[in-house]
């Protein structure tokens, strides 16, 4: 029984140091519905700059969110960079 109750436990150690900072954010940012910066290019010309209200989904090439702006959901197709804001703490 000792000898299970310690190699649950470093199993335990193991996986919660096998997570980075980066794998603990794109959690957040996969699973969470925060706000996010959001800029798109077209062909090098830059088309959209704004901020979502909440969790910006992806599908096929585009991107969807709700506008900040003007409340309104949006779809984006091209070259997205999306910058999900820190967590309010």
């Amino acid at each position: 029984m000792k000898t299970a109750f310690y190699f649950v436990a470093v199993v335990g150690a193991l996986a919660a140091s096998a997570c980075t900072d980066s794998k603990r954010a794109r959690n957040d940012a996969t699973w969470g519905d925060r706000p996010a910066d959001i800029t798109c290019w077209t062909y090098g010309t830059e088309n959209f700059k704004g901020r979502s209200t909440g969790k910006v989904e992806y599908e096929g090439g585009r991107i969807s969110f709700v506008d900040a702006a003007n409340n309104r959901y949006t779809t984006i197709e091209g070259e997205c960079r999306v910058v999900y804001l820190p967590k309010a703490n």
